[in-house]
């Protein structure tokens, strides 16, 4: 099978391919990636896979290497909350424009299969716990409204034109190769690099917010399940496994893990988070009955090991 993986050079894209071109049973893969955010770094040293680097604003550019390939992982995307409320036209533009470039090159050519990223972050306000596909979803970002739309854009194009989707709703995935050390760095990662660095850990808020933490390699191994068989849903589905932890409650794992007291540095809210999210995995688990998370405790050491290394090697000239 040959795989393209749209922001394949990102931080989950990078564990994906590199776990695609272990497998036989995909032949080729393609990574592009335009390295806004993501690095040819990630994808160091990895056999099988090719990196291309350009946009999935380039429609063009999109066509072409979906024609050639038998599916499509779309993880391409503007991320982050705060960035979205930084420049909300430059995430749309990314996220809805490109997301609906990536459906109408799969409708062109037909027959492919497409996986595609979403977030967690759409229920937004909607106060239920835990959270349900059937929910309506009430974005409280641009992030989170520009991913509504590509969901929206996603299902259209299932029921007009035919193209198989699947759209995951993403919750709070860490894990290996996902950036730190910059203003919209992701709260596992900003964590740990200040804890190995010896800076107090930046806490917006209470730090008593939960959130559904899944680590990429469980993440991972569900998408290429589905790849194997190909699986496609009329809506979207939670990918996380309904475990609510709090902020302060992973600072606990990782004083655990580092065995020494972590300072923290308590600073504003930011604007368009959500206080709690935890999945509801009744629908994941009845589309891929095989499938287990890994504990977040071994989770959070595997992170906090890559990081070690991470943080030791020389930057990449």
């Amino acid at each position: 099978m040959n795989v393209l993986v749209t922001g394949g050079a990102g931080f989950i894209g990078a564990n994906l391919c590199r776990h695609l071109a272990a497998d036989p049973a995909f032949v080729h893969v393609t990574a592009l990636d335009d390295l806004s955010t993501g690095s040819e770094a990630n994808l160091g040293g990895v056999e099988g896979v090719a990196l291309v680097r350009g946009s999935i604003l380039d429609a063009a550019l999109l066509g072409d290497l979906v024609a050639a390939a038998d599916a499509v992982v779309h993880l391409a995307a503007r991320p982050s909350v705060p960035r979205s409320v930084a420049d909300p036209v430059a995430t749309h533009r990314v996220n809805v424009d490109g997301t609906l470039n990536l459906l109408e090159a799969s409708r062109q050519v037909g027959g492919k299969h497409v996986v595609m990223a979403s977030s967690s972050s759409v229920y937004g306000a909607n106060p239920v716990l835990p959270k349900h596909e059937d929910l309506a979803v009430m974005p409280m970002s641009p992030y989170a409204a520009s991913k509504a739309s590509g969901e929206a854009y996603a299902r259209a194009y299932a029921n007009v034109f035919g193209v198989d989707v699947l759209a995951f709703r993403f919750f709070n995935v860490f894990g290996p190769y996902q950036a730190a050390g910059h203003a919209y760095a992701a709260v596992i990662p900003a964590f740990v690099a200040a804890a190995l660095q010896g800076h107090p850990l930046p806490v917006h808020g209470t730090g008593e917010q939960t959130r559904d933490f899944t680590f990429v390699g469980s993440v991972v191994a569900v998408i290429t399940d589905a790849l194997r068989r190909r699986v496609t849903h009329p809506g979207p589905v939670n990918l996380a496994f309904g475990n609510r932890v709090s902020l302060l409650e992973v600072i606990d794992l990782l004083e655990g893990i580092l065995g020494t007291d972590l300072a923290r540095d308590h600073l504003p809210p930011r604007a368009g988070d959500v206080s709690d999210s935890q999945a509801d995995q009744r629908l994941l688990r009845s589309l891929f009955p095989g499938t287990a998370p890994v504990d977040l405790g071994q989770a959070l050491s595997s992170t906090v090991e890559w990081y070690r290394r991470s943080l030791a090697a020389p930057a990449p000239r």
